[in-house]
């Protein structure tokens, strides 16, 4: 298993396939997984690589909590795609008496015991709550999303858009429409679970595609 070199754009490209069928290293929530590929890649991945662009600045919003995360670290060569192995780990060893480059910072690491720990208690929790029958808020949205100009290529720009994956989170239909000077905003619509994205989240997303993407509008919001 691994991602090839992440240091290069054959790995990146091995990661953006990886995330296109789902949002994170392993897992629902971001995770230790997501840190430890993260800190290895020196880069933002290109904008053409929608699904590890998309990854990669949700898991930098996390920059302050990353000791928080759940999870324990693991050597890259047990992430990713089987079939692929790690070359990054490889060609890290040979600087290994170097000062690292931590995206993140220099927070000291989590105690693996004590991860463990909260990992198993979080299960534990998710486990008595899942047997508890609730009601699920959910709400549907529809969102404007305008380019930049004419020659934006708006099949790209919904691509882009309907790589976001989140739980809760469904993607609808969506329609071209005219907004002027031969410029056309991509409409499309989508059902979310309240308590797990807002309006807010899903504009942090989309607009993270700023080679696409000029702003992002509420159309309608309807309670289901």
């Amino acid at each position: 298993m691994g991602f090839g070199d992440l240091k290069t754009a054959s790995g990146v490209k091995v990661l953006n396939d990886f995330l296109s069928e789902r949002s994170y290293i392993e897992g629902f929530v971001p995770s230790q997984a997501d840190v430890a590929v993260f800190e290895v890649m020196s880069a933002s991945p290109p904008a053409d690589l929608c699904h590890a662009l998309r990854w990669f600045n949700h898991i930098k919003s996390y920059q302050g909590q990353k000791s928080s995360l759940p999870g324990v670290k693991k050597p890259l060569g047990q992430y990713g795609p089987v079939g692929v192995a790690d070359a990054t780990s490889a060609a890290a060893s040979k600087d290994e008496d170097d000062d690292d480059i931590d995206l993140f910072g220099s927070d000291e690491e989590e105690d693996a015991e004590a991860a463990r720990l909260k990992e198993e208690r979080l299960a534990e929790y998710a486990a008595k709550k899942s047997k508890k029958p609730t009601l699920i808020a959910k709400s549907s949205i529809l969102l404007d999303v305008k380019p930049w100009d004419d020659e934006t290529d708006m099949s790209k720009l919904e691509e882009c858009v309907r790589s976001i994956h989140m739980d809760g989170l469904v993607w609808g239909q969506s329609k071209l429409v005219p907004v002027g000077y031969g410029i056309k905003k991509l409409q499309i619509g989508c059902v979310v679970e309240d308590d797990k994205v807002g309006t807010d989240l899903l504009e942090e997303h989309i607009t993270a595609f700023e080679d696409f993407v000029q702003s992002m509008d509420v159309a309608a919001f309807n309670k289901i």
